[in-house]
């Protein structure tokens, strides 16, 4: 080969993996968002992951991409290794998929008006087709089927540039010769690995031995090794992407080598001991571009049948392979630890692993407040007191790792309601940490009481056990409905919050009316007030997550519109709601 040959070879392979790599992307955005949701929250048995992973890599193309995704659900605890597995099974046959749309380059050319059906012909039309999507629609989904149509059309133009690149090779007795000693199978196998390893594609590998299969050379002897050594170096660049994974993850990624390792060493020793018993007559049959696809496809379907019943055996050896880290994350930071930037490149999953985080604050942002108001019932105690300061920094870390995360997002090519989603999360951050700093301070003043020996009235102490029942309740309200995405329950937030600012109001005339009487002193008064601030604010953080809530789930109102239209139009039961939190949270005279 000549070095014109060599540079049209190379371009080959580069419009080859530009090709592929653009198909997927606009299949992916055709199946829509939620492919790889989808993905998670079906693969809840063998079979069901088994078909996702074979669907959806021959949907994206890539079962490095499926591994990796797969990888990143169980770093972040949303999936175990056992339900992984399947999934990285259905991955590797669906990789096979590349093999048939390049077997489309075995199409002939023809004279005359047949010559439409040449791969020359049909990629050209395609071509023309796709450009005119993505050149004169206005719509997104035909700029994406217009990418579809493109990346094919690059991919086949990719394969007649290495088909004619090496077709020089026919002719060559040294590349004959070289053909000729791949026969081993222990070279074939590591070739193939050594390959895929280099470029990171195992469709592209099977694409590049579909264009070597053109000059002749390439038998079933020779091609057979080269696709099991293949399906081992495809394992290599989910194994990178697990670097920097929980122990669960590095398993994951594992189980993909060692499945492919298991295939490769069961079928070498059956069929080559088969083979040397009956001596196939097949070994020497010339394979065709149609022919390298078949192979490769039935191979990987024979040894995932094969292991198929040994999904708890790979789980075993991989977990035997990859040992506990000796150190372990502290619980309630598990879930911010585990947001997966892997997922940043799938925005509906990102989205996913931001809402189980959020959920999780939610609920730590409740038991802050909780733990706070026992406090004050109970008495002071130091370990009570170090556990709220405990919670509200441990809340500090996930505003600080979602915020960065979901501005990381934001970033991103996303649908509207996923959009939507993200600014939910943004907006309700802040209000979520700003509820904890409130029931830390609940809990020094707590403090306060306990070091000045603050004594309250009877009066005063059954007012703010009124209010702290009130302010529990519409903290349970917001995150029920949050956690839930209830918006019926969103909707009773704020007759609650306006309950509230009224026993307040009333909690501050009556401890006027006390220190006028002599009944209360100036200091208590202080830490009564305080106190009575910080739960109104709480109050009002709740009433702001809840209407962001509401007026996002049309997307037309403004900020805080639902809350004025609540207040002044009495919309969606509020006079109803509000007269049963009247009753229910009534002060004692």
């Amino acid at each position: 080969m000549g070095i014109l040959q060599i540079l049209t070879l190379l371009g080959g392979v580069a419009l080859f993996l530009f090709g592929m790599t653009l198909m997927g992307e606009g299949l992916k955005h055709v199946a829509g968002n939620k492919l790889e949701v989808i993905l998670y929250r079906l693969s809840g048995t063998t079979a069901k992951g088994l078909l996702l992973g074979t669907g959806v890599t021959a949907v994206i193309q890539s079962s490095s991409a499926t591994s990796v995704m797969v990888v990143g659900f169980v770093n972040a605890g949303m999936m175990k290794i056992r339900q992984a597995i399947p999934i990285i099974m259905g991955a590797i046959i669906g990789t096979s998929v590349t093999g048939w749309v390049v077997a489309l380059s075995d199409i002939g050319s023809t004279s005359g008006l047949l010559s439409i059906l040449s791969t020359e012909g049909i990629a050209a039309i395609v071509a023309i087709v796709g450009i005119i999507f993505r050149m004169f629609s206005k719509k997104r989904a035909h700029h994406h089927i217009g990418d579809i149509l493109m990346g094919f059309a690059v991919l086949m133009f990719g394969m007649k540039s290495m088909t004619g690149a090496v077709s020089s090779l026919r002719s060559s007795s040294v590349f004959t010769q070289a053909a000729t000693k791949l026969t081993n199978p222990i070279l074939g196998i590591l070739l193939g690995a050594v390959f895929t390893t280099i470029i990171q594609s195992a469709s592209a590998s099977v694409g590049i031995l579909q264009a070597l299969s053109a000059t002749g050379a390439i038998t079933f002897s020779n091609a057979l090794p080269l696709i099991m050594g293949i399906g081992i170096g495809a394992a290599v660049p989910v194994l990178l992407a697990a670097l920097g994974s929980t122990s669960d993850g590095k398993r994951t990624a594992l189980s993909y080598l060692v499945i492919d390792v298991l295939g490769v060493s069961i079928i070498s020793v059956l069929f080559y001991s088969l083979n040397a018993i009956f001596n196939f007559s097949f070994m020497d049959m010339t394979l065709r571009s149609a022919s390298i696809a078949f192979v490769n496809t039935i191979y990987r379907i024979v040894i995932i049948v094969m292991l198929l019943p040994f999904i708890k055996l790979i789980e075993k050896l991989s977990n035997i392979l990859v040992k506990d880290a000796p150190q372990q994350r502290d619980k309630e930071l598990e879930t911010i630890d585990c947001l997966e930037k892997r997922f940043l490149n799938y925005p509906a999953l990102a989205i996913e692993n931001a809402r189980i985080a959020m959920d999780a604050m939610a609920k730590l942002t409740q038991k802050t407040i909780e733990d706070a108001i026992s406090m004050f019932r109970s008495g002071y105690n130091e370990q009570s007191f170090e556990e709220v300061k405990r919670l509200e920094t441990v809340i500090d870390r996930y505003e600080d790792s979602l915020g960065t995360y979901l501005v990381q997002l934001s970033g991103r090519d996303m649908k509207s309601n996923l959009s939507r989603q993200a600014a939910i999360f943004l907006h309700t951050l802040t209000d979520f940490e700003r509820i904890s700093d409130h029931a830390l301070n609940i809990a020094e003043r707590v403090q306060e009481i306990n070091e000045k020996k603050i004594v309250m009235t009877k009066k005063g102490i059954a007012e703010l056990n009124t209010l702290m029942d009130a302010v529990s309740e519409i903290v349970n309200l917001l995150v029920n409905a949050f956690t839930k995405t209830d918006v019926d329950l969103a909707y009773k937030v704020e007759p609650l919050e306006e309950c509230i600012d009224e026993i307040c109001d009333r909690m501050k005339l009556n401890h006027v009316e006390r220190l006028g009487n002599g009944e209360c002193t100036l200091l208590n008064g202080y830490v009564f007030n305080d106190l009575i601030v910080d739960l109104e604010r709480v109050s009002d953080h709740c009433s702001n997550t809840a209407a962001i809530m509401i007026e996002m789930e049309d997307g037309v109102m403004g900020i805080h519109g639902y809350t004025n239209e609540a207040k002044t139009e009495h919309t969606h039961n509020f006079m109803a709601n509000l007269e049963g939190f009247r009753k229910r949270f009534e002060l004692k005279k």
